[in-house]
């Protein structure tokens, strides 16, 4: 047997907004597997292990979730024309182009362009 991908997980005190958000501004597809609980699919993933910073920041054991896209400044102009309001603007951070948004429910994720392969 092997592992077959990721399975991310959001907790939203606005749980019904925060699909809607993905579903609708984002654009991720998905599907309701019962009762208004979408499960969104046919993303890619990957998966880093980072280290801790000297000051051993994050926590250790801290997991987080980030959205990747081949053309960011698209992705950024789509976004902002279904309403969606960005936390920072683009900064290049070396592994690629980043920027940052909340989602309802206070969610704060990164969406960037990488610049590995």
């Amino acid at each position: 047997m092997a592992i077959k991908g990721v399975h991310a997980m959001f907790f939203s005190d606005r749980p019904e907004e925060t699909r809607a958000f993905l579903r609708d501004k984002m654009q991720i597809p998905c599907f309701d597997s019962g009762g208004g609980w979408l499960i969104f699919h046919e993303l890619e993933a990957d998966m880093g292990v980072h280290p801790l910073s000297a000051e051993g920041k994050p926590k250790s054991g801290t997991h987080d979730i980030s959205f990747y896209c081949e053309d960011l400044e698209a992705e950024v102009a789509g976004m902002k024309d279904r309403g969606v309001e960005f936390a920072t603007g683009v900064e290049d951070q070396g592994f690629g182009l980043v920027t940052s948004l909340v989602l309802p429910g206070d969610i704060r994720v990164q969406l960037y362009q990488p610049k590995y392969k």
